[in-house]
């Protein structure tokens, strides 16, 4: 069951080619698939939509993201993962940044490797559990004081993110906190920032395409702030008490059902 929204009448004609899923919380949570989740997807390539994953993962590799997802039964291919470290990436290697980074072992293997030639001017951070210690926060704060134009750069700044335990924290509030002491604004790469969604379309039409997620902002308004249809499933770190604006195009149980949303409105 599913329900529509307020504001999905504008896109009542417009068929769905092209579907951007988020993983964590939407299609697994750590390595449970959500209800039906495998089944569905494949169900969503036979309709003939193209599919991509989006995610502000910040703590694994595309690599680990790939291996983890084809372990509990997704098929799909390593370029149709397109992360907020993808979008990272691209931005340190476009600007030519030498930075010091804030990420998980993993993460940081995806990015070019330190130039012992030059000084660093900039931060990269992600969620790293395991490096937001005093020390690393506090070498991060000297490298952004020692010249105003080095760069705070912000994988994503996420509140929280779901876990097998429960609701766990983001690296939102060690970014604001980098702001704060600093006085620097960070440079936000992953969802909601429209930068990150631009990338992941690649170039398609948005109103013809959906992002199907957990999280009310990051997710849902920021894809329709690109133009895009969004459906907010109730898995994941979904809260009932939070009512996005503009509100999502459909409302539904879960990712199973948000392909049962895109196949009924393919076919009116």
């Amino acid at each position: 069951m599913f329900l529509f929204l307020r504001g999905s009448r504008s896109f009542a004609r417009m068929s769905i080619q092209a579907a951007l899923i988020d993983l964590s919380g939407t299609l697994h949570v750590e390595d449970e698939p959500t209800p039906n989740a495998v089944e569905a997807l494949k169900r969503l390539r036979d309709a003939g939509v193209a599919v991509k994953f989006v995610t502000n993962t910040t703590k694994d590799s595309k690599a680990t993201l790939h291996a983890r997802l084809c372990r509990i039964g997704f098929q799909l291919d390593p370029l149709e993962i397109y992360s907020s470290l993808s979008a990272a990436i691209a931005f340190v290697e476009n600007e030519k940044l030498n930075p010091y980074y804030i990420l998980s072992d993993d993460a940081r293997q995806d990015f070019p490797p330190e130039d012992t030639r030059r000084y660093k001017d900039s931060v990269v951070i992600g969620l790293a559990p395991n490096a937001f210690s005093y020390d690393r926060l506090n070498e991060a704060f000297n490298v952004l004081l020692e010249n105003k134009n080095h760069k705070l750069v912000a994988v994503h700044q996420g509140k929280y993110y779901k876990r097998a335990d429960g609701l766990a924290l983001g690296p939102g509030c060690f970014v604001k906190g980098l702001e704060y002491a600093t006085g620097r604004t960070a440079k936000v790469i992953g969802k909601p920032n429209p930068y990150f969604f631009e990338g992941a379309l690649d170039g398609r039409d948005p109103a013809s395409c959906v992002m199907i997620g957990d999280d009310a902002n990051d997710d849902i308004v920021g894809a329709m702030s690109v133009g895009m249809q969004g459906i907010l499933v109730k898995t994941g770190k979904y809260l009932p008490d939070v009512n996005p604006s503009p509100p999502p195009t459909a409302l539904v149980e879960n990712f199973d059902a948000a392909v049962d949303w895109i196949i009924q409105k393919n076919k009116t």
